[in-house]
């Protein structure tokens, strides 16, 4: 038997507990949401085919367990997942006219966001939101100084750019909101203090520094791409 037959048997026969059972119908639901967005239709079979993939993804490539503090707050979530759905739609009529509209291709840029989101599995689900909005992809993570490196397809203004981070900065307040208030933030490790991130980083662009001021030192960091 194969190393991997051999793992998938074991996660098998482990048993799994009430918490276990929860989370996984929550990266089921999850996963189902982003599919069906992705398909950008509503219909069953697509719900069952988001179903399908999502059980997929459990049973044959299983993220490692992390730790998972504060609480969910189901209102709040509601709230988020709503509020991506509407930036979805938005996103999808701008970039059909990007796409149609006369004149030259858009401007676009990498630009550099800080967020203070403690949890890495919070994180990975504030990227996953970010990526499912068209025009707009995660390029990389620094997870330890928590600063997202994000392609954006319309950047050609000053307008533009403040705009994309006003929209990451309350995408990040929804997902505190909905799971690490801190009223029953309880962290388990304490990570070290983030490192400063250096301004020559080879996909540095635009970037929102910690305490919520915008940073744009000049030219040679904020770079738009035609």
């Amino acid at each position: 038997m194969s190393q991997f037959a051999e793992s998938l048997a074991r996660r098998l026969r482990t048993p799994l507990t009430a918490r276990d059972v929860l989370i996984r119908l929550w990266v089921i639901v999850w996963l189902t949401f982003v599919w069906v967005l992705l398909w950008g239709e509503v219909t069953a079979a697509n719900v069952l085919g988001g179903v399908a993939v999502s059980l997929a993804i459990l049973i044959l490539a299983p993220l490692p367990q992390l730790p998972v503090e504060g609480r969910l707050h189901p209102l709040s979530a509601i709230t988020l997942v709503l509020r991506v759905a509407f930036e979805l739609v938005v996103s999808s009529m701008e970039v059909a006219w990007l796409s149609i509209r006369p004149g030259p291709p858009p401007m676009t840029a990498i630009l550099r966001a800080h967020v203070s989101v403690r949890s890495d599995l919070v994180l990975g689900l504030l990227v996953d939101a970010i990526n499912v909005v068209p025009g707009t992809i995660v390029l990389e993570v620094d997870r330890r100084a928590r600063v997202l490196y994000i392609h954006v397809l319309d950047a050609h203004s000053a307008a533009k750019v403040d705009r994309f981070y006003a929209n990451v900065a309350r995408l990040e307040r929804m997902f505190i909101r909905a799971f690490e208030r801190e009223g029953d933030w309880q962290e388990r490790v304490r990570r070290p203090t983030p490192r400063v991130v250096p301004t020559d980083h080879p996909a540095a662009g635009g970037a929102r520094e910690p305490g919520g001021t915008q940073g744009r030192p000049g030219d040679d960091e904020w770079r738009p791409r035609r």
